[in-house]
C-alpha cells in the first residue's frame, strides 16, 4: 500500500512534468489548456504521464486561458 505523502510526490513529479512538456512544446500546451483529459491521456513526446483518475479530474476541471494560470491553478488542487 502507497502512503498518502508518496503518493502526493509522485503527484507532484507527474504535475512537474507536465508543466515542463507545456513550456517547451506550443503543440501539447495549447492541448493542454484546451482539453486537459486528452493531453494528459496522449502524454508527451511517447511519455506517459501517471496520473490517476482521481488525478485526472481534477486535472480536467481546470479551465485556464494561459499556461501560468493553469500551473497557478494546479498549485491549489
Amino acid at each position: 500500500m502507497i502512503k498518502q505523502s508518496e503518493k502526493r510526490k509522485k503527484t507532484q513529479i507527474e504535475y512537474s512534468r507536465i508543466l515542463s512538456a507545456a513550456v517547451i512544446n506550443d503543440r501539447f500546451r495549447g492541448m493542454l489548456l484546451d482539453n486537459p483529459e486528452e493531453a494528459i491521456a496522449r502524454g508527451y513526446s511517447g511519455e506517459k504521464f501517471e496520473i490517476d483518475r482521481e488525478e485526472q479530474k481534477r486535472l480536467s476541471a481546470i479551465q485556464a486561458n494561459t499556461l501560468a494560470d493553469f500551473a497557478a491553478r494546479l498549485a491549489v488542487i
